[in-house]
């Protein structure tokens, strides 16, 4: 979301917002000099809900939701998103106080609207609300730009969020950029929706897995665990993506579903009890196994999500990518290269020839990578 500030010494109404690289800022407007400390920051605190109601659209997309029936999830996510058209005029028109009450709107992004309305029509500056307007139909038009998978501009910011369904256009990109480097370039990081890019990391990694199951042996859904057997991995989450893919689901499905469980936990929601009353049900069984010896359970802690609920999508991508780097830690184990021939041991290796192994190692592994995605179903 972006947020807005207020410059107190030069008395800007200021604007920033993240990129994946850093922040951005950009002077929006010049404040009333007369105006109170209190009123200005009140209206950069509306302009910001503004923001975040208008992002949580593109985060919570109706899409994502189970049904689209009246009344449920769905259809309120659609009716919010349907507001975009009446904010402008809200913050034009909005609902002031009449006899000491206020009307209030049931939609967030609506109220936001109406709130930056009343803060102008207390600041009484046609021109400083002639800006404000404007400023609002630009963060409109960069959510609007990012459902399309457009992440340029202001719309950029959506590589800092996680949101419960995958633009195909930024799918589409992120395979394009695993071709070129299968381990994961930083523009991933930068130039991507995190979900879109996890959902193509998923792609890459299940075609790493098999590449590193055929040379070694090992179960492809077990690779990422025995490759911390060489060097400390955070294994669960790409074992367990692994596992759904395994299970028939596609990259998209087993990547939107572990995304939107973590943004509901991160909402305060329980997205399945079920699976958690078997989860402390084989806790209870675990710690009795341990008889006398074991903790009290009320000294266990649980985890309700694998990812990190405040940056789910990015958490996600970032251990997909780290299990594409283990299937080739396992793979080299099991991989002759042929090109070392004068003799010399891999102990007696110079730095530089150590630095050529691994590179023509990393090159190796990745065409492997690249052929086996190739026949793979298409990820969009």
């Amino acid at each position: 979301m972006t947020r807005y500030s207020i410059d107190p010494d030069r008395h800007e109404l200021i604007a920033t917002w993240g990129t994946g690289e850093g922040d951005l800022a950009t002077r929006v407007a010049s404040l009333p000099a007369e105006a109170g400390a209190s009123v200005l920051l009140g209206l950069a605190r509306a302009l910001s809900l503004l923001s975040d109601a208008a992002w949580r659209t593109y985060t919570h997309p109706a899409s994502a939701a189970a049904s689209q029936e009246p009344d449920t999830e769905g259809w309120r996510r659609d009716e919010e998103r349907k507001h975009f058209a009446e904010v402008v005029d809200a913050i034009a028109k909005p609902h002031l106080p009449s006899g000491g009450a206020v009307m209030v709107s049931y939609s967030g992004l609506l109220e936001s609207a109406n709130r930056v309305g009343r803060a102008l029509h207390n600041l009484d500056d046609p021109d400083l609300t002639n800006t404000v307007l404007a400023e609002a139909s630009t963060e409109l038009a960069a959510v609007e730009n990012a459902e399309l998978g457009d992440l340029t501009g202001r719309a950029q910011q959506a590589v800092l969020l996680s949101r419960e369904d995958a633009s195909p256009v930024q799918v589409a990109a992120a395979d394009c950029l695993l071709q070129t480097d299968p381990f994961g370039p930083a523009e991933l990081f930068f130039a991507i929706d995190p979900t879109a890019a996890a959902v193509a990391a998923a792609h890459w990694l299940a075609a790493a897995a098999d590449v590193t199951a055929d040379a070694s042996g090992h179960d492809s859904t077990q690779v990422v665990l025995e490759a911390d057997n060489i060097e400390s991995l955070p294994h669960e989450t790409p074992t367990l993506v692994l596992g759904l893919i395994d299970d028939g689901a596609t990259p998209h499905d087993a990547v939107t579903g572990l995304v939107r469980h973590a943004m509901h936990v991160a909402d305060g929601l329980l997205p399945d009890p079920t699976a958690l009353r078997e989860q402390l049900d084989d806790l209870e069984e675990t710690l009795a196994d341990y008889g006398d010896d074991a903790p009290d359970l009320a000294d266990v802690e649980l985890r309700l999500t694998p990812l990190d609920p405040r940056r789910p999508a990015r958490d996600l991508l970032e251990d997909l990518l780290t299990g594409i780097h283990a299937c080739w830690l396992l793979h080299t184990e099991y991989d002759d290269l042929d090109d070392e021939d004068d003799g010399t041991s891999a102990e007696d290796w110079t730095d530089e020839q150590a630095e050529q192994h691994q590179r023509r190692s990393r090159e190796r592994f990745a065409e492997l990578v690249r052929e086996n995605a190739a026949h793979r179903e298409p990820l969009v």
